[in-house]
């Protein structure tokens, strides 16, 4: 399988609006890679041991899961770990994939409570800011007019606290709601608000100073 980001096969209702402009991960790519998946279906192939069938899931899928994983985790090593995992985690529970929503949404779902994990366990309380030299992979998948301005706000997101970085991103980014986000983190609604009330407090005197 190609190694495109590390990944290798082995086997509002927030409280408080901000003018950032929100990082856009879906696409147009997102109608292509629905139409690629249902014709011949892809998710049924690779069900059925097609390493090839799943090769091309893994092309049309991995830069969205790598760019959510990097910016919830801050740190491109461990994002390129973890993007390993959660593929290898897809070969090995694709038959838990039951059609009842789209590939795409299941492995999203995989790869948010894979990366959240990740977070638990790593229980770091201090803010991570990404090297000038490894933002471009966050910018992928984010339109901008301005380079600048996305990379700016790409490096204000990294440098948020984890767990205030964690709401915004599956807020702002990933367009969950306030009770998706409490859920998937195991906290109340209460303190999602809270940390995205001060995730955008932060990035705003970020990006203003």
């Amino acid at each position: 399988m190609a190694n495109d980001h590390g990944a290798r096969m082995n086997g509002g209702d927030g409280p408080e609006s901000t003018k950032v402009t929100r990082p856009q991960v879906r696409s147009t790519e997102d109608g292509r890679m629905e139409a690629a998946e249902t014709s011949p279906p892809l998710v049924d192939r690779a069900r059925d041991g097609d390493l090839a069938a799943f090769e091309a899931l893994y092309r049309l899928h991995v830069g969205r899961i790598h760019a959510v994983a990097l910016r919830m985790i801050g740190d491109p090593l461990e994002a390129e770990d973890v993007t390993q995992d959660i593929w290898i985690r897809a070969w090995r529970q694709l038959d838990s994939f039951r059609s009842e929503s789209s590939f795409a949404t299941w492995l999203h779902r995989l790869a948010v409570n894979r990366i959240l994990d990740h977070l638990r366990s790593r229980r770091r309380h201090t803010s991570r800011v990404i090297p000038l030299s490894d933002s471009s992979t966050l910018l992928r998948s984010t339109p901008s007019d301005r380079a600048e301005d996305r990379l700016e706000l790409e490096e204000a997101i990294a440098g948020l606290p984890e767990r205030a970085r964690t709401v915004f991103v599956l807020h702002e980014v990933e367009g969950m709601k306030c009770r998706e986000v409490a859920e998937l983190t195991g906290v109340a609604v209460g303190t999602v608000k809270a940390q995205l009330h001060r995730a955008r407090r932060l990035l705003r005197e970020r990006l203003t100073s």
